[in-house]
């Protein structure tokens, strides 16, 4: 079964500020893509990735990963994104190959993710069609109108904060997207593509050290986990 894998690291980072584009801050002397990019190859059942990235930063990129060692004998192409999240990964659907099985989706600001939790969403998607990876929320959750008054809180047991990787049939994320695009509809991940088509997704364990690279602060606690845990 043919896999792909879709990184996207198209977004600005506003949130990150600095002046160096988000996926090439430094995290422990690497580049945080290059960090997410080695995860990534690091699976066994990934055949080959495309990474999405802001148009304005294709020849930046390009030489970066041509200049990787680690790379070299990888299977990878460049795609430039689009202007949101959902447009960059629309992007990267529509350079897949006809004998994609399985599409992985993953956020290029996830470098901590383990090739373990690669390999277990891409064996439950096989079955499943669609899997995200997501953990229980351990802290209790407010809904907060605008002008920041409470106006319920959530029964918790139920409630999971989702990572990706997101992995998913070819065919099901295509028409998910397609559907998407005809509707205007923007979701803030493709598994709520998928929701809306009215079909099940499935919710593999994922791990408390998979977070995204938010802020810069995020970058310290991701540096001391390479060094205790990754040796890098």
């Amino acid at each position: 079964m043919h896999v792909t894998a879709i990184v996207v690291a198209a977004g600005e980072g506003q949130r990150f500020g600095g002046a160096v584009p988000k996926p090439y801050i430094e995290i422990a002397g690497r580049p945080m893509i290059l960090r997410t990019l080695d995860r990534c190859f690091e699976a066994g059942g990934i055949n080959d990735l495309i990474l999405v990235v802001a148009e304005t930063e294709l020849r930046r990129c390009k030489k970066l990963l041509t200049a990787d060692c680690n790379l070299q004998p990888r299977q990878w192409r460049l795609q430039k994104g689009g202007a949101t999240r959902q447009d960059s990964v629309k992007q990267g659907l529509e350079q897949l190959e006809p004998d994609v099985d399985l599409v992985m989706i993953h956020d290029g600001a996830r470098p901590l993710v383990s090739a373990a939790l690669i390999d277990r969403c891409i064996e439950l998607a096989r079955e499943k069609g669609a899997v995200v990876a997501g953990i229980p929320v351990r802290d209790t959750i407010k809904v907060v109108s605008e002008d920041r008054w409470i106006q319920s809180t959530p029964e918790r047991n139920s409630l999971w904060e989702i990572q990706t990787p997101q992995v998913f049939h070819k065919a099901l994320i295509l028409e998910a997207h397609a559907r998407a695009s005809q509707s205007r509809f923007q979701a803030t991940d493709d598994a709520m593509l998928v929701e809306g088509m009215g079909k099940p997704v499935y919710v593999a364990d994922g791990e408390r050290t998979n977070f995204k690279i938010t802020v810069p602060e995020d970058i310290l606690v991701a540096e001391a986990l390479i060094r205790e845990a990754y040796g890098g």
